[in-house]
């Protein structure tokens, strides 16, 4: 060994810093991030569940309606029509402020919280006297377009709180 050389040993380095046991940092932004995501998911639940009725309304429309090009049958469009929307307001109004309207009580309700009165006009006055016609009339009178997007319009603007 020469005198310019020492009896050095290489560099031993520490062992790198594990990721385990976590400081207690992390395990709080783990909870949170848990209980945001649980938060989440539960209003998702909760928004799905209260659209649910209008879900089903809006199929059971297009049902209708697809029965009506295939009969074309107004008394029948108008009963099943007069049937589909009771039973869906029911789903988000309460049955004593809903269930005994009639006339244009009714139809001033079924406009309640609609950007416009789709109920109070021609299309919408006829789901009134529809269900009740002599099936053997003329029914030319009858705008069962206008009908269907008054109804179309109620269904997509549910009544009630939101979730």
């Amino acid at each position: 060994m020469g005198s310019n050389e020492l009896p050095l040993r290489p560099l031993h380095l520490p062992d790198p810093i594990g990721w385990l046991p976590l400081a207690p940092g992390w395990w709080f932004m783990i909870a949170l991030l848990t209980m945001f995501i649980c938060w989440f998911l539960f209003r998702a639940w909760r928004r799905y569940q209260f659209f649910a009725p209008q879900r089903h309304a809006m199929r059971t429309l297009a049902k209708i309606e697809s029965d009506y090009l295939t009969n074309q049958d107004p008394l029948m469009l108008g009963r099943e029509l007069s049937e589909l929307l009771r039973r869906a307001m029911l789903a988000y109004a309460p049955r004593h402020e809903l269930a005994g309207l009639t006339g244009d009580a009714w139809l001033d309700w079924l406009d309640r919280g609609l950007p416009v009165p789709y109920f109070h006009t021609e299309g919408g006055k006829s789901l009134l006297q529809l269900p009740y016609r002599n099936p053997n009339e003329n029914f030319d009178d009858v705008d069962v377009n206008a009908l269907l997007a008054a109804i179309r319009m109620r269904l997509s603007t549910p009544v009630g709180s939101t979730v």
